[in-house]
């Protein structure tokens, strides 16, 4: 018997879901309903378009309604909108491009209604300079308005990826303010790898206004909570974005605690019938033990494929997400999977964190750079928890790779042993994630301790005995004020003048001579030594955006961010 299916919505959930449909059941009658013009567009590079980066709107289109009919026989409505479910019949109401509504049958009913965004309250939003981006029409909008009234300066509502990425991309053209009720930007990274970020933004000309929401949008400005103003001819709100569950509710779909539809491992809601995916239905979240939303392009894809084979009577596992993600910011790349410190603290479970600083390739080739390397892991058992990764070089390659141990449930000594490829041009012998492993290896067996760069601004003024065991002339050049310089290639001579009676703090560069110094200090009888993770790169990082947005006294004598 021929199936009917009907799949409402379509980019990367929906549109995946018919082609998976039809490569599995060529017989089927599918109608996939889209309620704007595309079936199928790079929705997450749509920041990109307002910028040269995607030179025209045409580009983000992946796949044309013809195009969609011709290669699967999948009839596309576009411009057709399902208002409504009758579970008990099997029909969706739709009202069609002509305004006319009609009732359509189904056997199976797939939803991909997707996100919309969050506009609260704020006075003036309804002003025809502000604007949201969660389409091609969105974004055909923002060009249009920049170039047909001169627009010189734009604030960015939201601190977020879409909120960070619209204000990297307009900063070509733009003097930008980026404002964020929060105390960082990206509050998925934890706040140390945050300021990576943060320093990134301010050094190509974005203003941040951070612990600063906006208040009221008025002609020409945003006025923001702290009864600052800045100037706005063009204002983005990307605040941030809620699942499209009104269909969903109104025909008496479970919905879930996440406030998504609620939907079993192959997606099927409570109706056997129905099935939901992508960023309007719940996952699993097995670190966070719980369901909740993950509104991320591979996590669509794979349910509508695991949704698609159920319905036609296919099995296929449901392992849950990581929630891997990653971002560029100007010459930065940044990527994290699993769970960040908030989360890891939030769920109460014992931990510790491994933070390298190696080159992403060897140093003497050409471009290399520094690596931001962060991985957290359980206590005491070594089981990996999440990790992010920051650089100029390839950090998602050092994601994908702990993504794929900890989906395994590997430890830091899966880190640490696994086989990786090297050569000079692309990375080192021992790799960042080699580093993280034996690192964490190191901290989990009592090897040494460590403190988080976090903590120095309060050792500082509290007066604590810190060593920089660098070499005199990067002392000069900056260091954290009251650090006594001892260089590790003296420590030995100089014991003597360094307390016994009082904890001592240690750091270098990167960590890593600190660490060496930590080890013949604690062979020396030093019974209270810490190393400074990240060392004095990391502070300098940490320290940097605060320090220019504040106005506060720096701590250290000089930043260095090499």
């Amino acid at each position: 018997m021929t199936k009917k299916i009907l799949i409402v919505g379509g980019v990367a959930g929906g549109a995946s879901a018919a082609a998976r449909l039809r490569r599995l059941d060529e017989t089927a009658e599918i109608i996939l309903f889209e309620k704007g013009p595309h079936i199928s567009y790079s929705s997450c590079a749509l920041p990109y378009s307002l910028s040269d980066t995607v030179p025209d709107l045409p580009s983000l289109i992946l796949m044309t309604p013809e195009r969609f009919r011709a290669q699967h026989r999948i009839e596309v409505r576009t411009g057709s909108e399902v208002t409504a479910i009758d579970r008990a019949a099997k029909t969706v109401r739709v009202a069609g491009p002509d305004g006319r509504a009609y009732d359509e049958s189904y056997d199976f009913l797939v939803l991909s209604p997707g996100a919309e965004p969050i506009l609260p309250p704020i006075p003036g939003r309804d002003r025809p300079h502000v604007f949201t981006l969660k389409d091609t029409e969105d974004a055909e909008a923002i060009r249009q308005y920049i170039a047909g009234h001169h627009a010189r300066t734009a604030a960015v509502i939201g601190g977020g990826f879409i909120g960070v990425e619209t204000a990297a991309n307009l900063a070509a053209s733009l003097d930008v303010t980026l404002a964020e009720t929060a105390d960082q930007i990206l509050t998925p990274f934890d706040h140390d790898m945050a300021q990576i970020l943060q320093k990134e933004l301010l050094d190509h000309g974005v203003h941040l206004a951070l612990h600063d929401g906006a208040a009221a949008i008025e002609d020409g400005a945003v006025r923001l909570a702290s009864g600052r103003t800045v100037p706005a001819d063009l204002v983005v709100m990307a605040i941030g974005v809620r699942p499209r569950t009104a269909l969903a509710r109104d025909a008496g779909l479970a919905i879930g605690a996440s406030g998504a539809i609620a939907v079993d491992a192959d997606g099927r809601t409570s109706d056997p019938a129905i099935f939901a995916v992508g960023d309007a239905a719940e996952v699993a979240l097995p670190l966070r033990r719980m369901k909740g939303r993950l509104s991320l392009a591979f996590p669509a894809q794979k349910e509508a494929r695991r949704a698609a084979d159920a319905i036609c009577g296919r099995t296929s596992p449901n392992r849950g997400y990581l929630g891997s993600f990653g971002i560029e910011v100007f010459d930065l790349r940044a990527a994290a999977t699993g769970l960040n410190e908030r989360d890891i603290e939030a769920l109460r479970i014992p931990h510790d964190f491994a933070y390298v600083i190696p080159f992403a390739r060897v140093s003497l080739m050409p471009g290399a750079s520094p690596l931001h390397l962060k991985v957290h892991f359980e206590v005491p058992t070594g089981r990996l928890l999440g990790a992010q990764a920051v650089g100029r070089g390839t950090p998602d390659r050092r994601i994908d790779v702990i993504a794929a141990v900890i989906a395994k449930g590997g430890t830091l000594e899966d880190l640490a042993d696994i086989d990786l490829c090297y050569a000079p041009p692309f990375a080192t012998a021992k790799d960042a994630v080699h580093l993280a492993g034996l690192v964490g290896l190191n901290l989990l067996h009592g090897e040494f301790r460590q403190v988080p760069v976090s903590a120095v601004r309060g050792l500082v003024e509290a007066g604590a005995a810190i060593l920089d065991v660098r070499e005199p002339g990067e002392y000069a050049a900056g260091h954290i004020r009251g650090a006594v310089n001892v260089p590790l290639s003296a420590l030995r001579d100089r014991l003597a003048g360094l307390p016994k009676d009082r904890p001592l703090y240690v750091h270098c560069r990167s960590g890593q001579r600190s660490y060496y110094a930590c080890r013949i200090l604690a062979a020396r009888g030093f019974r209270d030594v810490y190393n400074i993770a990240g060392s004095y790169l990391a502070l300098s990082l940490y320290e940097y955006a605060e320090d220019r947005l504040t106005g506060r006294e720096p701590i250290v004598t000089a930043y260095n961010f090499r």
